[in-house]
């Protein structure tokens, strides 16, 4: 049975009861949707300080490595300090948060390159409809060379 996305894919984000509505298992299919939709190469990735961030943000980290985007860890950031990320680096992102919702919740913000977000119009729509469907036909096949997933601090220059 396809996963029913309709009540967490919002209008400009992902938000929902984790592990109830959705996991880690979604997260991965989100992360390799998220690199088919932008075509990325390179994407950052970063997480609030939720129980739920690091597992969920580390399984999209996963997926997207699966489809050979390299994939660059800031860990424990603000959404601010994220989209600081996407600008400086120029690379497409996905923070980790559900900003106001009560600890149970967990969501993801997207944006490409340049910290323009990604809403219904403008990607989230498709990245949805491929997860709904790997959901049923299981993740795609891999690419020929995984992408590398690493660390970094950006800390000291978003604060600069």
């Amino acid at each position: 049975m396809a996963a029913d996305l309709s009540q967490i894919v919002k209008a400009y984000d992902v938000r929902g009861v984790v592990p109830d509505q959705w996991d880690e298992s979604l997260a991965e299919l989100f992360g390799a949707a998220f690199v088919r939709v932008t075509d990325a190469d390179a994407i950052v990735v970063g997480h609030d300080m939720r129980p739920s961030s690091p597992g969920l943000s580390g399984a999209f980290a996963r997926g997207a490595a699966a489809l050979g985007a390299d994939v660059t860890e800031i860990g424990l950031c603000s959404t601010d300090q994220l989209y600081y990320a996407s600008g400086a680096l120029n690379l497409p992102g996905a923070m980790f948060t559900a900003s106001h919702n009560p600890a149970r919740y967990n969501g993801i913000k997207l944006c490409r390159a340049g910290a323009a977000p990604v809403g219904q119009d403008t990607g989230l729509a498709q990245i949805r409809e491929l997860v709904e469907e790997w959901s049923v036909s299981g993740a795609p096949e891999p690419a020929a060379s995984a992408g590398t997933v690493t660390r970094r601090d950006t800390l000291k220059d978003y604060a600069a």
